[in-house]
């Protein structure tokens, strides 16, 4: 997928052995397994010396990236595993549309001691556009579901 304003998004590579695919984790310094519950729209966090790595496991969410007053967004799903890479000083939000708990692993990189306002919500600066988010989204879900054999 390549690089969104620093950010990295690419699909995690695998190795087969036999018919089970094996990833290689990400090398971190601490590693975080966050649930998003479901219908949930977070505020926006930046992290001053910090690169967080996510990778969905279970579920679907939309990761929101504000860059110069625009916010792009990241639809990652588990059938489709894709790490998306966020270094320090990007203002970043989730949002899970489903109706199921967004379980994430975040490999964090530390550049740092964490700052104490790191954690700290920032309320967006203007509302989050749902419907492209949820585009983007069934954008992914229908690449993931060509994948898929049909069932006789």
């Amino acid at each position: 997928m390549g690089l969104i304003n620093n950010i990295e998004v690419r699909p995690l590579e695998s190795v087969k052995g036999g018919t089970v695919d094996f990833y290689t984790p990400q090398s971190s310094d601490e590693t975080m397994l966050v649930q998003i519950p479901p219908a949930t729209m977070e505020d926006l966090f930046v992290h001053r010396f910090q690169t967080d790595q996510l990778l969905v496991v279970r579920g679907s969410v939309v990761l929101v990236v504000l860059r110069n007053r625009q916010y792009e967004y990241i639809p990652l799903i588990d059938t489709q595993p894709t790490v998306v890479k966020i270094p320090p000083g990007i203002l970043h939000s989730a949002i899970n549309l489903s109706s199921e708990t967004c379980v994430v692993v975040n490999a964090v990189l530390r550049h740092g001691t964490p700052h104490e306002r790191d954690y700290q919500p920032i309320k967006p600066p203007f509302p989050y556009d749902l419907e492209l988010a949820k585009a983007k989204l069934r954008e992914v879900n229908c690449s993931a579901n060509s994948q898929l054999l049909p069932v006789s």
